[in-house]
């Protein structure tokens, strides 16, 4: 069966997630935890993307990256997956596939859609149990979001921008609040956004998906096309 093919133009924002090969541990300590968080830079630099958020879980990640080409996010991956499998092996003395197949990638539609899904992004450690607030974290975006913290990797101007453009730190306090919100109910129900993750190859509203299944990107980006990755 032919591989689905993923659409890639300039501004085109991504939910990437990869996981260890049968659920093994991807990161054994903070070391090579910092060895990925230096790909994702290296990456960004080489092929000239945004990272709007990350979260380094122990067998698996997440990240939300935005091109500014339309470079396929299968060779953003394939740089960072390839060099951390290399390295891992390397390291802690492994043989075969670190990673769990082909990683899994959503298009996603911004404003909403976008700030919905740094929120799950950031509860990840929440929802899995390792912290009670995502601020306690170490190893996700989140705290830079809140001004705890600097990081050159993060580019928190586009979600941050939906709660003020013009005040940084009012914004940084009202994503804060944002996030926090939603703590109380993380274990109640199936995330939406974690059961789309599983079944579609898009993060949007209806239009936002009919459009680009039926290849409409022309229109609003010169050059999109559809690339099997």
């Amino acid at each position: 069966m032919p591989r689905a093919q993923r659409v890639c133009f300039s501004g085109a924002l991504y939910h990437v997630y990869q996981r260890g090969n049968n659920k093994q541990d991807i990161f054994i300590d903070d070391t090579d935890r910092w060895h990925i968080l230096k790909l994702f830079l290296e990456s960004k630099k080489k092929f000239d993307y945004l990272l709007h958020c990350y979260v380094l879980m122990r067998n698996h990640f997440h990240i939300t990256i935005e091109t500014s080409n339309a470079t396929p996010v299968s060779k953003i991956m394939h740089y960072i997956d390839a060099g951390y499998a290399a390295y891992f092996n390397a390291r802690h003395n492994k043989k075969g596939h670190l990673f769990q197949g082909r990683f899994k990638a959503s298009l996603v539609e911004k404003d909403y859609y976008l700030l919905e899904l740094s929120r799950y992004i950031h509860l990840n450690p929440v929802r899995a149990g390792l912290v009670s607030m995502p601020e306690d974290y170490s190893w996700s975006s989140y705290r830079v979001y809140i001004g705890c913290k600097k990081d050159a990797l993060v580019d928190t101007e586009t979600v941050l921008g939906y709660f003020d453009a013009y005040d940084k730190e009012r914004a940084q306090r009202e994503y804060r609040k944002f996030v926090e919100s939603a703590i109380s109910s993380v274990f109640e129900k199936k995330d939406w956004i974690e059961e789309n993750l599983k079944r579609q190859r898009f993060i949007g509203s209806t239009d936002f998906v009919r459009k680009y299944l039926t290849k409409e990107i022309s229109k609003e980006a010169p050059g999109a096309y559809l690339k099997s990755a």
